[in-house]
């Protein structure tokens, strides 16, 4: 049974705190309640499936019927000497499934600590922090196919799988309600300490032999220190996606600006973190009225109480315009825009 509620405030359900309504708003609490969804719409609205709400910028009040998607659910698959697989919910809290395999002894999730949002958005955006990305233990994503009313299942090598990018962020873009998500975890340490500063944060601790549990520590002790709280300030954590361009183009821009920081993706192409070139622009810290950018991380935009989606968007807008006019590089908004 799907209940339909009108007019719903969504002030609450997006991390950046805006304020926002939907015309129809229902909850999906198990899976097959996907079966009915299609005899359930009301005046034909377009579906918006909405998670933790942490990667969305909500512009305007909203024309779909949105559905939050609190499908639960940790269910142990199997295990050999090496692994464990899971099946787990796409409405549970990724941090908290994280911690779950942590309490475990698993290895694998823990350099995505602290990532806000839900397990089902985990595929979509390919989400990835400190060197590791979802796809590297992620199995299978299981979904309902709104067009052919059907249950699918893709395999990681059927995700096409990018740099915070997916089929389901193109191809499969609001075509899908994502159900379940399958990982596969480590029995054995994975300890992925070579990326930003974690093996620092880890010295600070006075850890010399690290695991899954103080590596998260770690992680968790980085994020706090950089990241704001969106309980505490609205915002949807990285706003753009760190560029990667030709080694041509970052050899051009050396020559002016040596200090650029740079981290080698292939043979042709380098990675550049997109909070160093909004720094340079001058907009770190910036703030007009109730929205602006975080003193702490440029790569956060923010809303300190009363801001308006669409002040944010030009906000990002105008940083994307500077970076270009300074860098000759086009800054890609990792947040969807609604």
């Amino acid at each position: 049974m799907i209940t339909i509620i009108e007019q719903q405030s969504l002030i609450k359900l997006n991390t950046f705190g805006l304020k926002a309504i939907a015309p129809y708003y229902s909850i999906l609490k198990v899976e097959e309640d996907c079966r009915i969804l299609k005899d359930s719409a009301p005046n034909d609205f377009p579906i918006l499936i909405l998670g933790g709400g942490s990667n969305m910028l909500f512009i305007n009040d909203l024309k779909y019927w949105v559905i939050k998607n609190e499908i639960t659910g940790i269910e142990l698959l199997k295990e050999d000497e090496e692994n464990v697989w899971y099946k787990v919910g796409a409405g549970e809290v990724w941090h908290e499934f994280v911690l779950h395999t942590i309490d475990k002894g698993l290895s694998g999730l823990e350099n995505l600590s602290l990532i806000p949002g839900s397990v089902g958005a985990a595929p979509i955006q390919n989400i990835g922090a400190y060197g590791v990305e979802a796809k590297n233990c992620l199995e299978r994503v299981h979904f309902w196919d709104l067009e052919q009313n059907c249950f699918r299942i893709l395999e990681n090598k059927d995700c096409d799988f990018g740099y915070r990018d997916s089929i389901f962020k193109r191809d499969l873009k609001r075509k899908v309600i994502i159900t379940f998500v399958e990982f596969k975890l480590s029995k054995a340490p994975q300890n992925n300490i070579s990326y930003g500063n974690i093996k620092e944060e880890l010295d600070k601790m006075g850890i010399e032999k690290p695991n899954a549990k103080s590596i998260s520590d770690a992680v968790i002790a980085i994020r706090s220190s950089k990241l704001p709280d969106p309980k505490q300030i609205g915002n949807a954590g990285s706003f753009f996606k760190n560029p990667e361009i030709d080694n041509t183009i970052f050899n051009t821009i050396k020559k002016n600006y040596p200090n650029i920081p740079g981290y080698k993706i292939t043979e042709n192409i380098t990675k550049v973190p997109a909070a160093w070139l909004i720094e340079q622009c001058g907009w770190k810290g910036f703030r007009e009225g109730d929205y602006g950018v975080h003193p702490k991380q440029a790569l956060v935009l923010v809303n300190y109480g009363n801001a308006e989606g669409k002040e944010i968007f030009e906000l990002a807008e105008k940083i994307i315009k500077s970076v270009k006019e300074r860098f000759s590089i086009v800054l890609e908004k990792e947040v969807q825009m609604i």
